[in-house]
């Protein structure tokens, strides 16, 4: 078996508010493997914001060991988290995060500005290249306020993967989304998948934790559950079963 890409133990995580000490993770062990699709589910409060934010290099745990893509994050100052951060990983949230001044391409490029190794006509090219796997190519030169919440999502997956991340990192990426754009977004997802991509998925919907390939369950700070998915949903399969969309819908 190949080297896990992401790999934390007994991984521990508190805050300090007054005089209470809250316990927002409680000795996490969890490994991901290249190409997996997994999704990271559980209540309100389970401490599975807190894990994302950590494998993210967003924060940093109070103890216990992250290695991403075999470097230890755990005890990087925080420009070389953000160094770590920028060159392994890709990011899609649940707001988009898209800057609303600039268009689809240039938001797609944005990754790539900090990178002294990657030219002009490069980026250029690079972020097309993402904006066609996404399906969004002829919409290049539009701006956020003029794609649907749908199409400002799959900008926002372009974005994730112009730098050739190890994995990708969805945070409730369908949280603002209707039925069949959440679907629509999670066949993206798989679609990447399939091709070799990474992907972790954060969400508190069991429906959508059905898409991926392996679901872990938080409670409390600890993973209750870490098993195969079973009978895993075919985003392709679920929108032919749903009734056609709308006038208003393909407008």
């Amino acid at each position: 078996m190949s080297n896990p890409i992401l790999s934390v133990k007994s991984l521990v995580k508190t805050y300090q508010m007054g005089e209470m000490t809250v316990h927002a993770l409680r000795g996490v062990d969890l490994e991901v493997y290249p190409s997996e699709f997994v999704a990271i589910s559980g209540p309100s409060g389970s401490g599975k914001s807190t894990l994302m934010n950590i494998l993210g290099c967003l924060d940093v745990p109070t103890s216990g060991q992250y290695l991403l893509d075999g470097e230890a994050a755990q005890n990087l100052t925080r420009d070389d988290l953000s160094r770590l951060r920028n060159r392994k990983l890709g990011f899609v949230f649940q707001s988009f995060n898209l800057l609303s001044r600039t268009t689809a391409l240039e938001n797609v490029e944005l990754p790539l500005l900090y990178r002294r190794d990657v030219s002009p006509s490069e980026i250029r090219d690079r972020a097309m290249a993402c904006l066609a796997a996404v399906g969004l190519a002829e919409r290049a030169g539009h701006y956020p306020n003029q794609l649907s919440g749908g199409q400002q999502q799959r900008v926002a997956i372009a974005r994730s993967m112009v730098n050739d991340p190890v994995v990708i990192l969805a945070d409730e990426p369908t949280g603002n989304l209707d039925t069949r754009t959440s679907i629509e977004i999670m066949g993206l997802f798989q679609g990447l998948n399939t091709k070799g991509i990474t992907v972790l998925l954060v969400t508190h919907e069991p429906d959508i934790a059905q898409f991926s390939g392996r679901q872990v369950i938080v409670r409390d700070g600890k993973i209750v559950r870490d098993i195969p998915t079973p009978n895993q949903l075919s985003a392709r399969e679920e929108l032919i079963k749903l009734p056609p969309p709308s006038v208003e819908e393909l407008i």
